[in-house]
């Protein structure tokens, strides 16, 4: 049986690796067959075909019928799709458990203990990154928002505002509700109102649409910032990280200049 190399790539989405999904076709194929027909239908090596097929069982992709010469029964795609979906959410939430745990163990009291004294042993021009990435742009960002203690500055795109209000929205709600002083800047328009109206009421909003810059400044010392426009692939999106108040405070005062210029959004 000639199988398509993309089909079985796709096929592999259910978590399966080459041999697994070309055992699988075959078997689906068929209905019910012996290793050995398998084998020699999806051209994997009769000495791996065995091997193969217990890790399918284990997966609940198929069925071994009991007698002799053993064969094996495929389960309609359906049900895997099923099984699939419910393995996937118990292995989340087991690890998600474990997660949980580790907020009260002594180890991550130990491990961010030796962080800070870390932290405190490092020269201030060498608290700078990079990310290659906009998620991993975005997962500093998002960490920096947690953990404001007074101020939150945001410029943005577009469309850079409809997706912060979507990712920062509970964590920007809470930084509010610290006391958290939150600015942000971008263009409004009917294709975000929606977002728009939602973050003015957390902070104080500015229709900006003459300026490119996509930033985060927090405390007036960490900024986070992208280097590139937005209409690129988000995995090419590249950002810099950096902690010094020298730096950050000549971006604060730009910002602040444009904010003088422009009027408070008020949500419609």
């Amino acid at each position: 049986m000639i199988v398509q190399k993309d089909f079985i790539n796709r096929i592999k989405s259910f978590g399966l690796n080459s041999y697994e999904a070309k055992l699988w076709t075959a078997l689906l194929s068929r209905g019910i067959s012996t290793a050995g027909e398998l084998s020699d239908i999806s051209n994997v090596p009769r000495s791996r075909t065995y091997d193969v097929l217990e890790s399918l069982e284990k997966k609940s992709f198929i069925i071994m019928k009991i007698g002799k010469p053993i064969k094996y029964i495929a389960i309609d795609p359906d049900e895997v799709l099923e099984r699939v979906k419910k393995s996937i959410k118990d292995e989340a939430d087991r690890n998600m458990d474990v997660m949980d745990k580790l907020k009260d163990d002594d180890v991550l009291k130990e491990l961010t203990l030796l962080h800070k004294q870390g932290v405190e042993l490092v020269d201030p021009s060498d608290l700078s990154g990079s990310f290659k990435g906009r998620n991993n742009v975005y997962n500093q960002m998002e960490t920096m928002i947690k953990t404001a203690e007074s101020s939150i500055i945001i410029m943005t795109t577009e469309e850079g505002l409809k997706r912060k209000a979507e990712l920062f929205k509970n964590h920007l709600k809470k930084a509010h509700k610290r006391g958290v002083s939150i600015k942000i800047a971008a263009p409004i328009t009917p294709n975000n109102q929606n977002e728009a109206n939602f973050l003015s009421e957390i902070s104080e909003l500015k229709h900006v649409d003459k300026i490119n810059a996509r930033f985060c400044l927090v405390d007036g010392k960490e900024l986070a910032f992208l280097l590139m426009g937005e209409n690129i692939d988000p995995s090419f999106d590249t950002g810099v990280w950096v902690n010094t108040s020298f730096f950050a405070s000549a971006v604060q005062d730009m910002f602040d200049e444009v904010w003088k210029q422009h009027k408070v959004r008020v949500s419609n």
